[in-house]
C-alpha cells in the first residue's frame, strides 16, 4: 500500500515525499484510516514502527480538512513523558506541515515561560506537550483547551509509570468536548493502563501492529557474563574501543539505572580517556539539546543515559545499545533496544550482566520468546560460571473463600470505575447555562432559549 491509498492531502504526501517516507508501515496502515473516522485507538506496536506519523497524519489532515476562519488556541493535542520525545514529535510535526499554514508548538518543562508565551497565548494548532508542565499552565489559567479536537497520549504506559495518572485525567478532563482520542504505546500492558484506557476512551479500536517483539530480527542481541563491576568496566571499555567494522562510524548508548550510576560512570571512561555525552534527569534544557546534537552530528559517539531517554532519542543510525545496567522490567528492556535498528537498518544490543541480573534476564528472555546469545570476550573470559534464576514458592491455590473475597473486591472496583464515570459526566454537563463552554455550544445553547421562548 502507498500513502496515496489513505486519502492524504498533497501538501501531506509532497512533505512524506520529502522526509523520505515512501509506503506506510503495518500502524500506520492501521491506525490511519481509524483515526480519519474519528474513532477512538487504542494502538500497540514496536518502538521505531512509526507510531509518531500513525497518529500526525490524519490529526493533520483532519485540521486541513476543516479550517477555522480566525485563529484560537489548540485543536490538536498531544501528551509525551519526555522533553526530548515531545521536542521529537514536534520536529516532525513542523516537517508534515511546512507547505501549509499550520502553528506547531512545544510545553515542556525546562523552559521559561516567556519562551513559551507564544504557544500560549497565540494562534497555534498542534500543541506537544509533557504533562506536568501543561497542567501547570492549565491551573493558572494559561492554556485554554476548550477548543481541542483531538488528544493524543503517546507512550501512555511510560507516562503511568512516571505517576501522571492524576494528571493525565485531569487533562482528559479539561479537553472533555474533544471528538477523537488516541493512546498509542510500544507496550499496553498493566491493568493501570486497562482501567485508565477504559476511562477516556469510548468503544476504541484495539490496534496491533504485526510486527514481533523481536523486531523481525533486525536487532541482534547477545550478552556477556560479568564477574563483578570491575570486570564489567572492562569489558564496556573493550566494546567501546573496538574498531568499526568496514569503516563504518558507530553510534552507541549505555544504558545505566540512576543518575549516581551515570556520574559514577562518566567519571570512569573519562580516566579510561573514552569520550562521551550524557543524558539524564534533572538536568538543564540547553545542555541536554548540545548533548543529544553533538551525538546526532557525531561529534560524539557515545552516549550514557538513564531510562529518561529509552523514549525520547530519535537518531536513525544508532549501531549500539549496551545495557550497563539491565533495567528493572523486560519491557523497557523492549524500549531501550528499540533505539538501533530504526527505519529498517540493523543494531545490535549488548548486555552486560552480574550474578545479580539473572532473574530479569529470564524474564527478558521469557518476554521476547527468544534466548539471548552468550558470547565470550577471550582476553576478559568470565572465571565464574552463570549464575542459576532465583527459584520462588508458587502462590497456594485460592480457597472458595478467597475467590469469593477476589470477585467482592473487583465488584467494587467496577462500581467504583462506574461512579467516577458518571460523577465525570455530571461536570461535563452541570448546567446549562453556556459557562465554560466553546463558543459554538454557547450559541446553540442562545438559539435553543430564543426558540423555547
Amino acid at each position: 500500500m502507498s500513502f496515496d491509498a489513505l486519502e492524504l492531502d498533497q501538501h501531506l504526501l509532497n512533505a512524506l515525499e520529502k522526509m523520505g517516507h515512501t509506503r506506510p508501515t503495518s500502524i500506520q496502515t492501521l491506525a490511519i484510516p481509524v483515526a480519519m473516522d474519528e474513532q477512538d485507538i487504542m494502538a500497540s506496536a514496536p518502538t521505531g514502527t512509526g507510531k509518531t506519523l500513525a497518529f500526525l497524519l490524519p490529526a493533520v489532515q483532519r485540521l486541513i480538512d476543516f479550517p477555522r476562519r480566525k485563529g484560537g488556541s489548540a485543536r490538536i493535542l498531544i501528551l509525551t513523558p519526555t522533553r526530548e520525545l515531545a521536542v521529537q514529535i514536534s520536529e516532525v510535526a513542523q516537517n508534515l506541515t511546512e507547505d501549509t499554514d499550520l502553528v506547531v508548538g512545544n510545553i515542556i518543562g525546562g523552559i521559561s515561560y516567556e519562551a513559551q508565551e507564544d504557544v500560549i497565548m497565540e494562534n497555534v494548532d498542534i500543541v506537544i506537550a509533557t504533562p506536568g508542565r501543561l497542567m501547570e499552565y492549565i491551573e493558572a489559567e494559561a492554556f485554554d483547551c476548550r477548543e481541542v479536537e483531538t488528544l493524543v497520549l503517546d507512550e501512555a504506559d511510560r507516562m503511568l509509570d512516571m505517576g501522571f495518572i492524576d494528571t493525565m485525567d485531569r487533562i482528559a478532563g479539561e479537553t472533555r468536548w474533544r471528538k477523537h482520542t488516541s493512546l498509542f504505546s510500544a507496550t499496553l500492558e498493566g491493568k493501570g493502563l486497562r482501567e485508565f484506557s477504559r476511562d477516556i476512551l469510548t468503544n476504541p479500536a484495539q490496534l496491533t501492529a504485526e510486527v514481533s517483539r523481536r523486531e523481525s530480527g533486525k536487532i541482534n542481541q547477545w550478552i556477556h557474563l560479568a564477574d563483578n563491576a570491575e570486570h564489567k568496566l572492562q569489558l564496556l571499555a573493550f566494546i567501546l574501543q573496538q574498531e568499526p567494522l568496514h569503516d563504518q562510524p558507530q553510534k552507541m548508548i549505555v544504558f545505566v539505572k540512576t543518575r549516581d550510576r551515570l556520574t559514577e560512570l562518566v567519571a570512569q571512561l573519562a580516566e579510561l580517556q573514552i569520550p562521551c555525552n550524557y543524558l539524564r534527569g534533572e538536568m538543564d534544557q540547553e545542555k541536554r539539546n548540545e548533548s543529544l546534537r553533538q551525538f546526532k552530528e557525531g561529534n560524539v559517539n557515545i552516549l550514557i543515559a538513564t531510562d529518561v531517554a529509552a523514549r525520547g532519542i530519535d537518531v536513525p543510525d544508532i549501531t549500539h545499545v549496551i545495557n550497563y545496567d539491565m533495567p528493572r522490567s523486560a519491557d523497557i528492556y523492549v524500549h531501550r533496544i528499540g533505539r538501533t535498528a530504526r527505519g529498517g537498518k540493523k543494531g545490535n544490543a549488548i548486555s552486560l550482566i552480574e550474578a545479580h541480573d539473572v532473574d530479569i534476564l529470564s524474564k527478558v528472555e521469557r518476554y521476547t520468546d527468544q534466548v539471548l546469545k552468550r558470547r565470550v570476550i577471550k582476553s576478559l573470559r568470565p572465571v565464574n560460571k552463570e549464575a542459576k534464576v532465583s527459584l520462588r514458592k508458587s502462590k497456594k491455590p485460592v480457597t472458595k473463600k478467597g475467590k469469593a473475597r477476589e470477585k467482592e473486591v473487583k465488584e467494587l472496583q467496577k462500581a467504583k470505575r462506574q461512579k467516577k464515570k458518571e460523577e465525570m459526566g455530571k461536570q461535563r454537563h452541570r448546567t446549562k447555562k453556556s459557562k465554560g463552554k466553546p463558543d459554538f455550544a454557547a450559541k446553540a445553547a442562545k438559539k435553543a432559549a430564543t426558540s423555547e421562548e
